[in-house]
């Protein structure tokens, strides 16, 4: 009889958790596998989820109907997720460079009101991610798998300034005491 209730709390909490997070369906692809009667499809899928609040991550699935392999995408997806420090819950704290074979991207913070100028697979990972203000150019590669990965690589390196200072041994108003839009930043703000 204990078991009932565990099992209950354990699928409430997964729900719960699940529940925080959106996804959003980056790319499809149809597959085709030429059999003796005739063709058979599959389906690939590239998933991104997030809470909005910088925690982000992606998935891929396969499965012989679309459903199928959005659900095996989104799960992977929540299994593989990166933290994303964010400057004001709303851009980055500074500009990187990601890459991922062919691919390039050059992901840049932006002032407020600039929006998420960025193209198809950036622009839903920044969605994701809760970044409001972010100027991005993706380069080389346009497959969208190559395009998530190359911006995943540019996420995981954004550094808090807090976690720089610390590692420095000095203040956070040291390491970041005006930045380029003239933005003086407070370092008990600084998340």
């Amino acid at each position: 009889m204990a078991r009932g209730p565990q099992r209950d709390r354990g699928g409430r909490d997964r729900e719960e958790r699940d529940s925080e997070f959106t996804d959003k369906l980056v790319h499809i692809n149809r597959v085709a596998k030429v059999v003796k009667g005739g063709k058979r499809f599959g389906f690939a899928a590239l998933v991104v989820v997030g809470d909005l609040k910088g925690r982000v991550g992606f998935g891929h699935g396969k499965a012989r109907e679309v459903p199928e392999a959005i659900r095996k995408a989104t799960e992977a997806a929540k299994r593989n997720l990166l933290r994303v420090p964010l400057r004001d819950a709303r851009t980055l704290h500074h500009d990187t460079v990601g890459r991922h074979g062919s691919g390039k991207v050059i992901v840049r913070s932006a002032p407020a009101g600039t929006g998420i100028i960025a193209g198809g697979a950036m622009r839903a990972v920044f969605e994701m991610v809760g970044v409001h203000d972010v100027v991005a150019k993706s380069m080389g590669s346009t497959n969208p798998y190559n395009v998530v990965r190359a911006t995943f690589d540019a996420l995981k390196l954004q550094e808090n300034p807090r976690g720089v200072a610390a590692r420095r041994n000095k203040k956070v108003s040291d390491i970041v005491s005006r930045r380029r839009d003239g933005s003086a930043i407070d370092a008990g703000a600084e998340a």
